[in-house]
């Protein structure tokens, strides 16, 4: 067995100096120590440059011209607080320094500063921050017990798909999840965690699709210090970091060939080789994959391997689409009424029956995962405690910016960004155009909300937070 290293974690870093000779050089430092640096050089270009991008920890002085560091100190803590702040400032007085860290700082330096405790801090604090998020995910993913309830099967469809999940949850071996876009692929890899020997470890997700090649690499399959110009040190890939659990693998017809290579060798030999790495290293993992697409033509193609698709093909699931199950929706709605209405501390009883009647009529060309996001939407705007026809997004009072109006023409990717489009407008109206009071109810950062609204072609009304 090889163990990896303490990781020498980077990370995306906001430093905030209105002094040019020390941002240079701060800057010059931190990017040869393999972090991605921001500059601003006052509060009101920082809070600005948070609102529309995302950090991983922010550097301020104190004192500046205009907003000042605990401005600065307290719109970090509002957009991103998941980012930790170190204060810096040539004023070091003890009621300062305790100011900062009442407010939220993380630390605090005295000017002049000294690179190497600069360096040292930021190492400490991105390493502490990665090892929280990696424990609370483990954590919750380990504590997480999968509600069989999300399982629905009225319909003998999905009664056969959950008959054949319980089956393949006691084997050892991978398993491939088919089915269109939002069918609930995720969902039935749970449930096979959830019914196997594995159930009291951990399950993590991944998604292939849109993420780089060297990114998803190391990712996965972990990489050895050096690996990569500036990527860092030694660190575990998920299939390492799963230990006994299951690693999900949503886009597996996606995945570049150089790592499907890799990938044969996990399900056949149960090791992985990390990006830099020579010796194998063993793991314990069961691979569940899933697909959208017909592998056996990308086979043919050329673009998959044949024997990766032959070992992953021969337990195999296919989900089928929303619009072939129907007897599902009325209990797939009502578990959906009451996972947002809890969400979102509403009193929904129900769906009224006009409004029920609408749903089973419609296509849902986006399957579950539509229907989900139509009833989060209903649960959002609709003032009463039964969700009515006039609640939906697919009522014909709402217009064709919504996604089920989409011409019938429409790709599905066209038909979902509608749907997202829609969906963010109906929520920016009921929190009455506050934009951070929308993203917390969307469940996502402000900056990432300002970033929707941009390539959703969303028109900014009402105050900017910053206001």
């Amino acid at each position: 067995m090889v163990f990896l290293e303490e990781p020498h974690v980077t990370g995306a870093i906001l430093i905030v100096e209105d002094e040019a000779p020390i941002r240079e050089s701060l800057a010059e430092v931190l990017r040869a120590d393999g972090h991605q640096v921001t500059c601003a050089t006052d509060g009101v270009a920082a809070m600005a440059a948070l609102d529309t991008q995302e950090f991983d920890l922010v550097l301020s002085d104190v004192r500046m011209p205009g907003a000042d560091g605990l401005a600065v100190l307290k719109h970090a803590r509002e957009v991103t607080p998941q980012a930790p702040v170190l204060m810096m400032t040539a004023y070091a007085t003890l009621d300062t320094a305790v100011e900062a860290l009442r407010r939220g700082a993380h630390d605090y330096l005295a000017k002049p500063l000294v690179f190497e405790d600069v360096q040292h801090k930021i190492r400490f604090l991105l390493r502490n921050r990665l090892m929280a998020w990696e424990n609370t995910l483990l954590r919750a993913e380990v504590q997480r017990q999968w509600n069989p309830e999300t399982l629905v099967s009225e319909s003998p469809a999905m009664q056969a798909v959950v008959a054949t999940v319980r089956g393949l949850a006691a084997g050892a071996g991978p398993v491939l999840i088919t089915g269109e876009r939002g069918a609930g692929k995720e969902s039935i890899a749970r449930a096979v965690h959830y019914f196997s020997r594995r159930r009291n470890s951990v399950f993590l997700s991944l998604h292939c699709a849109g993420v780089p090649e060297h990114e998803l690499d190391g990712q996965l399959f972990g990489q050895r210090r050096g690996a990569i110009p500036g990527a860092g040190d030694s660190r575990e890939g998920w299939l390492q970091r799963a230990r006994g659990g299951t690693v999900f693998l949503n886009g597996l017809a996606v995945l570049p060939p150089r790592l499907q290579d890799k990938l044969l060798r996990v399900v056949e030999a149960n090791e992985v080789i990390p990006v830099g790495g020579q010796s194998a290293v063993g793991i314990d993992v069961r691979i569940i994959a899933a697909s959208n697409h017909d592998l056996q033509r990308a086979v043919e193609a050329g673009r998959f391997r044949a024997d990766l698709y032959a070992r992953v093909k021969s337990d195999t699931i296919e989900v089928p689409p929303l619009r072939e199950r129907r007897e599902d929706i009325p209990a797939l709605a009502a578990h959906f009424v009451r996972l947002y209405s809890h969400e979102f501390r509403r009193h929904v009883q129900g769906i009224d029956a006009t409004a029920l009647q609408h749903l089973l009529r419609l296509p849902w060309p986006g399957n579950v995962r539509q229907l989900a996001n139509v009833i989060e939407h209903a649960v959002l705007v609709g003032g009463g405690e039964w969700i009515m026809l006039r609640d939906l997004p697919v009522a014909a009072h709402v217009g064709e910016a919504t996604c089920m109006l989409a011409p019938a023409a429409s790709t599905l990717d066209d038909a979902l960004r509608a749907c997202e489009k829609a969906h963010i407008e109906a929520t920016l109206a009921a929190a009455a155009h506050d934009k951070r009071a929308a993203a917390q109810r969307l469940g996502i950062s402000l900056s990432s909300l300002y970033r929707k609204l941009a390539s959703l072609g969303i028109a900014l009304r009402g105050p900017t937070p910053s206001e």
